[in-house]
């Protein structure tokens, strides 16, 4: 993808299409490959070239010749100039060029590593396949306290889909392949919780309903216990004052009835 992919200009039904697809296809793979995941050289941003090392002619021992590239250096390199990377004061491999839709994919497979920090959910116990839509496009897995929602269909949006989960409570979106700024259309409210509900549904004790864009993925997450604040504070219970103990009043000592009074 090399036309069509600067901001200043409209996309195209074909352009869309890929990129939309590719963050699919990298969550998914994240998602459902296990515990490791491998980025390759350019591949997180949609590197438009391949990669071909200089080399000449080989022949094989059956006589057949596998031709070479002249010795070519021509895509012996990664166009890391499309996302304008290069190293801050931290060594820390950063891009900023905003006029070209490369930066979308970047910052979409930077939000899936540190959705993978935050809940660990590669090395999670819990992974469960709970939907291979054929007829609808859609899969739907449990990974730890994460609900993956993929709608592949190209035409079709989905609402009130419902989809099935382990642990009940509220869900809310922590990552979605639609955010304007991974390059999508932003048709889904962040702000939007989501509670799940009693009852099996494929082979899942609870479900929850969502809404499913066209050619999206959404990650849902369990929302545990929050402590309640005030002003971003939070609540701390102070113990009360513990009073001291009030003094007994003093008595009068009464005259001995056996005592006279003095004379005056």
């Amino acid at each position: 993808m090399y036309e069509f992919m600067a901001l200043d200009r409209p996309s195209t039904a074909l352009i869309d299409r890929g990129i939309a697809l590719h963050k699919m296809i990298r969550l998914v793979t994240m998602g459902l490959g296990g515990e490791g995941y491998l980025n390759f050289m350019g591949n997180e941003f949609g590197h438009p070239e391949w990669i071909d090392f200089p080399r000449g002619d080989q022949r094989l021992p059956n006589g057949v010749v596998i031709p070479g590239n002249g010795y070519s250096y021509d895509k012996c390199r990664r166009r890391f100039d499309l996302v304008n990377f290069h190293f801050n004061s931290y060594f820390a491999c950063v891009g900023d060029a905003d006029y070209l839709r490369y930066r979308g994919m970047q910052e979409f497979d930077q939000a899936m590593q540190h959705v993978e920090e935050k809940y660990g959910f590669m090395t999670s116990e819990l992974t469960y396949i709970s939907r291979k839509d054929e007829k609808d496009r859609v899969i739907v897995f449990e990974r730890g306290n994460l609900v993956f929602v993929f709608n592949f269909h190209w035409n079709n949006s989905y609402f009130d889909y419902r989809v099935g989960c382990a642990k009940p409570g509220k869900y809310k979106i922590v990552l979605d392949s639609d955010d304007p700024l991974f390059g999508g259309f932003g048709r889904l409210d962040h702000n939007a919780e989501y509670f799940s509900f009693e009852g099996w549904y494929d082979d899942r004790p609870r479900s929850f309903m969502v809404y499913a864009p066209n050619r999206t993925a959404v990650v849902y997450a369990l929302v545990e216990d929050e402590p309640k604040v005030v002003n971003d504070l939070e609540l701390v219970e102070i113990p009360e004052t513990v009073k001291p103990a009030a003094a007994e009043p003093v008595k009068e000592s009464e005259p001995d009835e056996e005592s006279e009074p003095l004379d005056s």
